[in-house]
């Protein structure tokens, strides 16, 4: 397998519960190494930006709402198939679906508030990577 780089979001419910140095962990322990960190507090604007696909669908203005009312930490992991396996380690976005030992099933409070977002694909991750990071950001 190659070497990857994936994209990921630690969410409002998690960051506001002091969750981000165990999810990170969980990272960590499953063989994916953080190359790009950084919290922030998203605007409006941006989280709009980044859910853009979604802008037709009934949840978006809630999905904004959400990832606005407290901060987040967006990171670039790195590792061999970092998109499976940050997907692996994330769990089903239901948690109530999720496998025994992953973020989701350990930290998310709903099927919205699941604690992670991870990109689905490294297309996707690449775009999703650009959005919040330059190049100089991304270090190791």
């Amino acid at each position: 397998m190659a070497n990857q780089r994936t994209f990921s979001i630690i969410k409002p419910d998690a960051t506001k519960r002091n969750l981000t140095g165990a999810i990170i962990k969980k990272f960590e322990d499953g063989g994916l190494r953080v190359v790009a960190s950084k919290r922030i507090q998203m605007t409006r604007e941006k989280a709009e930006g980044f859910y853009a696909v979604h802008s037709e669908r009934p949840f978006f203005g809630e999905l904004c709402d959400f990832m606005i009312s407290e901060p987040v930490v967006v990171q670039v992991l790195d590792g061999e198939n970092a998109v499976a396996k940050n997907r692996e380690i994330m769990g089903a976005t239901n948690p109530a679906d999720a496998d025994e030992g992953t973020i989701r099933k350990e930290f998310a409070l709903s099927i919205g508030e699941n604690s992670v977002h991870g990109s689905d694909s490294l297309e996707n991750a690449k775009i999703e990577i650009e959005f919040f990071f330059n190049d100089a950001e991304i270090v190791g």
